[in-house]
């Protein structure tokens, strides 16, 4: 049995895990960084970065304790390399090649996208490649063909802003604190999204992108009118980003030929209106529905050791740069729109 070490730094989650690719997690532990940030009503890159390098060592500790495990008993140390704050990237990956050049093991740089595509393998030993997979956080909003390891294939992105961040700033406007989707989805269960009118950006467009800027800004107008509920906005927001995501998810689908299962992965695939409906759309094209448990859906450093078990045999140098940017199809063609999350 071999054993990755995971370190998670990219956003405003501290994490550490370890996974064996007996798919096993033997210890993991996350310092949530909400309470910092919630005053500000969203992430500010200073506060995580400094929170990440006060944390991470005795994280890092904790975890191998956990398991009664040393360092020596790792076989791979895999760090979050990007994308994300630039800050909180390289705490842990500075903290990974430290561990990795005192231990003589071999460092894994993963790309924290790749992290989210492979996690609902760590979960399911039955899903096999090739599947079509809806990346959904508070950065990205993309549809890749996965074809394993380091092959992905990006159909659809978005062209303004992403799903998380849209959820995000509707909280925000609505003043429900951060973090704001997990407060809408609770909100909108009280409300009645037939009362407000809300735009579906680009559904029915031949075009295959997403586009969230203009349902936040509808969401706004819908607040600053006095006219509606809260609870009844934030249902009707869900419902039109439920209506987008399927409606765009659906057009990837008739895209590709030959795949067998539709995942979903990301923070906004805790979301139980969007898995609801992406399974209705699977079982509508006789795609199986993965999606990954809640507790790998947001950051965690489980879904980083895992990325780093699919890739055992390999090791990058100690050289290797922190990236604030790191696209998973680096093929892939621009798309229009300012603000594009690659």
């Amino acid at each position: 049995m071999e054993t990755v070490l995971g370190i998670e730094s990219s956003c405003d989650e501290t994490a550490a895990a370890l996974v064996t690719n007996g798919r096993a997690i033997l210890a993991q532990r996350i310092a949530s960084q909400d309470d910092a940030h919630r005053p500000y009503g969203g992430v500010v890159p200073e506060i995580a970065a400094r929170a990440h390098a006060e944390r991470l060592a005795p994280l890092i500790e904790a975890t191998l304790g956990d398991a009664g495990m040393t360092l020596d008993d790792v076989d791979a140390i895999a760090a979050t390399a990007g994308p994300g704050l630039i800050g909180g990237v390289m705490v842990g990956l500075v903290t990974g090649k430290a561990l990795a050049m005192a231990s003589g093991k071999p460092l894994i740089a993963i790309n924290h996208l790749e992290g989210h595509a492979l996690s609902p393998r760590l979960a399911d030993e039955t899903l096999e490649f090739p599947y079509l997979l809806l990346l959904v956080s508070g950065g990205h909003c993309q549809v890749l063909l996965v074809e394993g390891v380091g092959q992905y294939r990006r159909l659809a992105t978005t062209i303004d802003d992403a799903l998380g961040e849209a959820f995000d700033k509707t909280a925000k406007m609505l003043g429900l604190g951060y973090p704001g989707g997990p407060a809408v989805e609770r909100l909108a269960a009280q409300g009645d999204a037939s009362l407000v009118q809300l735009p579906r950006p680009l559904v029915g467009s031949s075009e295959p992108h997403f586009s969230f800027a203009g349902l936040k800004s509808a969401v706004l107008r819908a607040k600053q009118s006095g006219q509606h509920a809260d609870a009844d906005i934030a249902a009707a927001f869900q419902q039109a980003a439920v209506d987008c995501v399927i409606d765009r998810t659906r057009r990837a689908i008739e895209s590709v030929a030959g795949v067998g299962a539709l995942v979903v992965a990301g923070g906004v695939a805790a979301n139980r209106a969007i898995r609801t409906a992406l399974e209705e759309l699977g079982a509508e094209n006789a795609m199986r529905f993965v999606a990954p448990p809640l507790y790998l859906c947001t950051d965690n450093a489980a879904m980083i050791a895992w990325a780093g078990v699919e890739r055992l045999g390999q090791s990058d140098p100690l050289a290797f740069a922190a990236r604030p940017r790191w696209p998973l199809d680096a093929a892939a063609e621009p798309v229009r729109g300012a603000g594009v999350k690659a």
